[in-house]
């Protein structure tokens, strides 16, 4: 017999354990109130991984063999909750060195989230706290505690290793910088940067036109990159496949493998603008220039497209985002933005090669596996155009005529790699219908076309939802029969609200609802 229980089912036995377990949570909230209400931060992020089995990072070979069996294996599991730390976990001493901010709160809040049957947690790693204050000064005495202290509550990680900037999206408040020789570097030379067609540079992550160019001190950015995913895993060997079970590996903005198209809190861009392509440094202009002669059209590489807008521009009377001659379908909009994705889609790969390689030795031993993962943006306003203008220019080469996520997810499924994947708490109906939106197109295509490529899911939530409506969606879309089940869920993130009573009666059900076999 079953019964109904605020839109979500439980035998009665389940139930009534549930209840217990809800009960005791309650109480260790209600003598720690005081502790967990000293989180009133803002915003909060995370990444995670599935409990529902270790997947080791197969060949192409070894994953299409498999394919059948991965895709009938996701069906009816689990899905393990990570939770993003908040975004200001970290602050500055007096003498200008990170450290772990209201560690006592944080330590009550890890043991409610492991009552509640949280999984585990998301922790952005970042390269401007490890390797902060001059090239190859590695220091992780600040994770050493905090994964310590997560692991200690029984909880796993999911470590986003983040190669960029949070000061703009964080409006200065426990954001973390570069690290501060690579600005003495930029601030010489602001070419390492993106640039926009103003010639405005953002200096949340360099600019992928120094991939291969050694301005870092003597090293390329990936070699920057790939020194720095060594000294990782060799300071915390012993957590990977056991503590650690997901890696994410940065690859834009955010942590996301995109241009800085829509730079939010710096006052440039705001929703629902159509972004500007961002591809003016020095660099980026010497690889499209060669591109365009390599293409027997040496005019093309003179600048980027100049009937593109502006940044919070509408698609309407723009004309390279409309039908025309000097469109985007036109010869020169085609050449300049299969150029622009491709080099993004090349930044990925790179980086993914060498985190693949340094993984690859975990995967060896059954016992040691962990998920490479690699996150995507969700850029979904104007979606349900023809050109579908602020993907083009977050770098997304996707149209109502072209698939532009296929290459993408290609990559990742070359090197093992999930993808992690947004707007799952997101629907269209409660999208602006002027601004032509689709995060549920958008969702169900990623989806399409990962399990067309046999790339396991990880989802997260876009915007903070801790109502029945919004958590129910997010399930909805995890089990979707015409896609495979996520492996895992990442809710962004901890704060001050989830703890509330009205919003912790509505995700702890949530929370054993995906953690528990269908």
């Amino acid at each position: 017999m079953a019964c109904k229980c605020g839109g979500y089912y439980y035998t009665l036995n389940a139930k009534a354990s549930f209840d217990r377990d809800l009960a005791k949570t309650r109480k260790f909230l209600l003598r720690n109130v005081s502790v967990i209400r000293m989180f009133t931060s803002g915003f909060f992020r995370s990444k995670w991984r599935s409990i529902a089995g270790k997947r080791r990072i197969l060949s192409m070979d070894a994953r299409e063999k498999s394919r059948s069996t991965i895709l009938e294996s996701s069906k009816d599991k689990r899905v393990p909750i990570f939770v993003m730390m908040p975004v200001d976990i970290f602050t500055l001493d007096a003498s200008g060195c990170p450290r772990i901010r209201k560690l006592k709160a944080l330590t009550v809040s890890l043991k409610a989230l492991k009552l509640a049957g949280v999984h585990g947690i998301g922790v952005e790693v970042w390269w401007g706290i490890v390797e902060r204050f001059s090239p190859f000064d590695y220091d992780w005495s600040l994770y050493e505690e905090l994964f310590k202290l997560i692991s200690d509550s029984g909880l796993k990680l999911h470590v986003a290793l983040s190669f960029h900037s949070n000061i703009h999206s964080t409006h200065g408040k426990g954001g973390v910088s570069l690290p501060l020789w690579i600005l003495e570097i930029g601030d010489v030379n602001k070419d390492i940067y993106y640039r926009d067609q103003q010639g405005f540079s953002n200096n949340d992550y360099l600019t992928l036109g120094v991939d291969h160019v050694p301005l870092l001190s003597g090293r390329t950015a990936l070699q920057c990159y790939e020194d720095f995913m060594l000294s990782f895993v060799n300071k915390f060997e012993s957590f990977i496949g056991t503590v650690i079970e997901e890696i994410s590996i940065g690859l834009g903005p955010s942590g996301e493998l995109r241009y800085p198209a829509h730079p939010f809190g710096d006052g440039r861009w705001k929703f629902p603008g159509i972004g500007e392509f961002q591809c003016y440094d020095k660099y980026m202009m010497e690889d499209l220039k060669m591109a365009a002669c390599r293409e027997g059209k040496p005019q093309w590489g003179d600048k980027g497209p100049q009937n593109a807008g502006c940044y919070n521009s509408l698609p309407s009377g723009v004309p390279f985002f409309e039908e025309g001659k000097e469109s985007f379908l036109s010869d020169y909009g085609r050449f300049f933005l299969e150029w622009y994705s491709g080099r993004l889609i090349c930044h990925a790969d790179a980086i993914l090669a060498k985190a693949a390689k340094i993984l690859k030795k975990y995967q060896e031993n059954e016992q040691t596996s962990v998920m490479l993962v690699a996150k995507i943006g969700g850029i979904y306003w104007w979606y349900q155009t023809l050109s579908h203008p602020a993907e083009l220019t977050a770098g997304y080469y996707n149209t109502a005529l072209r698939d532009g996520y296929d290459p993408v997810v290609s990559v990742l499924s070359r090197h093992g790699a999930a993808l992690h994947i947004p707007c799952l708490e997101m629907m269209d109906s409660e999208t602006p219908p002027t601004y032509l939106c689709s995060p549920e197109g958008l969702l169900k295509q990623m989806q399409s076309v990962s399990k067309k490529r046999i790339v396991n899911l990880i989802g997260r939530n876009t915007t903070e939802r801790l109502d029945k409506t919004g958590l129910w969606k997010i399930r909805s879309n995890c089990y979707n029969p015409q896609a495979e089940v996520v492996r895992s869920f990442t809710y962004f993130r901890m704060n001050d609200s989830i703890f509330r009573v009205e919003n912790w009666n509505n995700f702890v059900p949530f929370v054993r609802m995906m953690s528990t076999d269908l």
